[in-house]
């Protein structure tokens, strides 16, 4: 009897064992089932997206979820990038910035970065590879003696002197430029034909720099309309920092003035990869971040006037909003979601006291009044008189102006009142393209009256109206080069897609205008400047 109930306690525990084993099997399989598609190492959205050209850390992998959460961000001081705050600060924003161009400074996911890469493909045509004039000394910015190393500046004095702190702080080498930080490289590259080179091996440092280097000063820059910050890293190199003031979906009222618009911190960093993809290198590269205003603003700042402004919302927030002509008030605060605020941090040009720079006020300038108009708004023939005046009536400054109307009217910017060049270079160098805050405010209707250096000179050169065409056809659509473009900024998405589309629509626009040129010309070559020779 013993024998037969150990023999029936035996069968019912393999009986129960057996049942347990397959209830965790089964438990393991809903588990795999219902795990969300964005989980998935296969996901078809993913795969499309790939083959549509888009890099695989594109935000737009991340699925509708995030999208939503950035167009639900409230006016005030609101952060785009905040639905990563549960990450430790600094965390999240660098591992977006080693992603994909500090992998590319590593020799990491070059095939998978280039395959398929509109982008890549751009910078390798023809017309992207004409070669610039040779540089002599005397096209230099700066010439530089090869013997002096880089060391930090003393705290009271301008020379520059040795520091226990600069093994920690510099970058070695054999050669005394090994030696210069990322900031100065560029500051020593930029010559009398362009700020840097098409393929500038030092972008993808320059630009995690401006995002992940260490802020040790934060001060509010004087002059300008709206508030804006210049920013010190810890190897002397400097940005100036423009805080979010408008969610991407946001477009500027139909009843502002252009000189009481917004200044927008994405539209800075939009632009300068623009002006690179329209291969004009004009701009100072921008890089997005993140910023904490508590531990890079508040709490290190020697601005008097600035720390005076700081305060807590009703909603726990810290909030600022310093000094300036415009949005400088306690109703017009910026206000971190608790204390991170997203911002653009752009590149600073070498100090006008070492590189002087001249201002001139645009011939296309608009009136900034409410009811008067310009000359140029009322007399079509214009141009004339302005082919007459110099610098314009000689060289290819006409024609770099008008360049640079075709940025604009591109972006939408109303507000280029002045440009700037380097003083040493006299009248042969090209324009600097600085303060673009003010595009990208409205896609949905275009401004015709940015064009009219183009409309009334009816001029363009001739590589700048070709690579125009090239980026009208597929293969190069200029929406689709920008938005992979500004998928590696720790920011990203930087523009509302609605933005990314007006810019094939205004293409489109400018290509018209120069055609109903062409139309009207006696010779192709009066409209078209011949820039290029036999080159392409």
């Amino acid at each position: 009897m013993r024998c037969r109930l150990q023999m029936l306690f035996q069968r019912k525990f393999k009986f129960s064992l057996l049942f347990l084993l397959v209830l965790a099997l089964l438990v393991h399989l809903a588990i795999d089932l219902s795990l969300p598609a964005a989980r998935r190492p296969c996901g078809c959205d993913a795969k499309a997206l790939k083959a549509s050209g888009v890099p695989s850390g594109s935000p737009l992998l991340a699925g509708p979820e995030k999208l939503s959460l950035r167009i639900l961000q409230d006016f005030s001081g609101s952060n785009g990038s905040l639905e990563k705050s549960s990450q430790p600060q600094g965390v999240g924003l660098h591992a977006r910035a080693e992603e994909p161009w500090v992998r590319r400074q590593r020799g990491e996911g070059n095939v998978g970065r280039t395959k398929g890469s509109k982008l890549a493909a751009l910078f390798e045509h023809p017309l992207y590879n004409i070669p610039i004039p040779e540089v002599t000394e005397k096209d230099k910015l700066f010439v530089v003696n090869p013997m002096e190393k880089f060391s930090l500046h003393s705290s009271g004095s301008d020379e520059w002197v040795s520091s226990s702190k600069a093994e920690t702080l510099l970058p070695t080498g054999k050669t005394a430029y090994d030696t210069y930080p990322t900031w100065l490289k560029f500051h020593v590259g930029i010559n009398r034909y362009e700020l840097y080179p098409r393929r500038d091996p030092l972008m993808p440092t320059l630009l995690r720099d401006l995002a992940t280097q260490r802020i040790v000063s934060s001060v509010q820059k004087s002059g300008g309309t709206q508030l804006k910050l210049i920013m010190t890293f810890p190897n002397y190199g400097q940005a100036l920092f423009k805080p979010m003031k408008q969610t991407r979906d946001q477009e500027t009222p139909i009843d502002f003035f252009y000189f009481s618009d917004f200044e927008r911190h994405n539209a800075e960093i939009a632009a300068f990869h623009l002006d690179r993809i329209l291969d004009f290198r004009r701009i100072p590269p921008v890089s997005g971040r993140l910023v904490n205003i508590t531990k890079e603003i508040r709490d290190i700042t020697t601005d008097k006037k600035l720390a005076k402004t700081f305060f807590i919302s009703p909603a726990g927030n810290v909030c600022f909003y310093g000094e300036c002509s415009y949005y400088c008030s306690t109703e017009h605060a910026l206000c971190g979601k608790p204390d991170r605020l997203e911002g653009s941090m752009a590149s600073l040009l070498p100090d006008k006291t070492l590189a002087k720079r001249r201002s001139w006020r645009s011939p296309w300038r608009r009136s900034y009044h409410k009811s008067k108009k310009a000359e140029w708004e009322l007399n079509p023939n214009y141009c004339a008189q302005v082919r007459e005046t110099p610098p314009y009536n000689r060289g290819h400054r006409l024609l770099d102006l008008i360049d640079m109307t075709v940025l604009d009217f591109l972006m939408g910017n109303m507000d280029r009142h002045h440009y700037e060049t380097f003083e040493k270079f006299g009248n042969e160098t090209f324009l600097l393209h600085l303060d673009n805050g003010r595009g990208f405010g409205t896609h949905s209707r275009d401004e015709p009256s940015i064009l009219a250096p183009l409309r009334q000179c009816c001029s363009i050169k001739k590589s700048t109206y070709l690579r125009l065409q090239l980026l009208a056809t597929q293969p190069y659509r200029l929406s689709d080069l920008l938005r992979e473009a500004l998928a590696t900024d720790p920011l990203a998405p930087v523009l509302a897609e609605p933005h990314l589309r007006a810019l094939d629509r205004r293409l489109g626009k400018v290509l018209v205008v120069v055609g109903h040129c062409l139309a009207r010309a006696a010779r192709p070559d009066e409209v078209l400047v011949d820039d290029m020779g036999s080159q392409v």
